[in-house]
């Protein structure tokens, strides 16, 4: 009589990378005591870090928001004043 066997993986998580930082001795005794006091490992202290820094990047470069405002001042679009849009606004609301 054969046995047949099936493995089957699930996955929990996304795959994650490694990254290696070189720091000099004090500086990692530093992270250490920085994550102990928040009561973290120092990986998910730099991750943390990490994510936080990233956060605080603008998501488009200056110069693709610099080339967006230059192409919209080439054009002539309709305004007023924003208490009177405001008012349009808030009538159409109405019906």
């Amino acid at each position: 009589m054969a046995l047949l066997l099936i493995a089957r993986v699930c996955y929990t998580h996304s795959v994650s990378k490694r990254l290696q930082v070189l720091l000099q001795d004090g500086e990692m005794d530093e992270v250490r005591q920085i994550a102990r006091r928040h009561r973290l490992t120092v990986g998910e202290w730099v991750r943390q870090v990490l994510r936080a820094a990233r956060n605080q990047e603008p998501a488009v470069a200056a110069a693709g928001k610099l080339k967006a405002v230059r192409k919209a001042a080439e054009h002539s679009f309709p305004s007023a004043d924003i208490r009177e849009m405001i008012a349009e606004i808030e009538r159409g609301y109405e019906g």
